[in-house]
């Protein structure tokens, strides 16, 4: 019993280590990988690990939650502070992404006591607190097609968003082409000698 008492406070010492330099992301466009998220928070330090937490809402436009495990707790402070003073978007996506702190419950791999007991039981219809539960359920069934539908409106304005910008970049890239293209093949220099312009103002 003191071998497993002591593996199992060594696990929490390891699992505390874990949380204090991992970070809570959510906020995240669907369209974001874990391999953005890398690339990304790459510029904070060194990434250890991404987790994706599962979200159970049955909606495709459902924003994304990670767990990111940076490597060691000063760049998890790092990264926290730098996206509280400036926003911070992934994938070009106009929506600033939210990091916190990560908490020991966020972990679906958090160490259990070995004697630890979780107290249950069923709720049949004669049950005092089954109107109750059957209240719970369909307040949370309408809170969440409230939420998809909230999500996908927002998901609307982002893509309109989006194809704004994509419009914007090409526009700008299409403009500083011709300019490059002009000094390149020397029209710049024909228009000077042309209008007794010297380039050099």
């Amino acid at each position: 019993m003191a071998t497993s008492s002591g593996t199992f406070e060594k696990e929490c010492a390891e699992f505390e280590a874990k949380v204090k330099r991992t970070v809570f992301v959510d906020n995240l466009s669907p369209q974001v990988t874990k391999k953005v998220i890398e690339t990304a928070f790459s510029q904070f330090g060194t990434v250890l690990s991404i987790e994706l937490i599962s979200n159970h809402i049955e909606s495709n436009s459902t924003p994304m939650c990670y767990l990111v495990e940076m490597e060691n707790p000063n760049q998890a402070r790092s990264v926290i502070e730098d996206t509280r003073n400036l926003p911070f978007m992934i994938c070009g996506m106009p929506r600033p992404i939210r990091v916190q702190k990560a908490k020991a419950e966020m972990f679906g791999d958090r160490p259990h006591a070995p004697d630890r007991k979780i107290p249950f039981r069923w709720i049949g219809p004669n049950d005092a607190d089954f109107k109750v539960a059957q209240e719970m359920k369909c307040l949370v069934k309408r809170q969440t097609a409230e939420a998809s539908l909230l999500l996908k409106m927002q998901m609307v304005e982002e893509r309109k968003l989006a194809e704004k910008h994509d419009e914007m970049l090409k526009s700008n890239y299409q403009k500083y082409q011709m300019i490059e293209d002009i000094l390149n093949d020397g029209s710049l220099r024909r228009l000077a000698r042309q209008y007794k312009i010297k380039l050099s103002d």
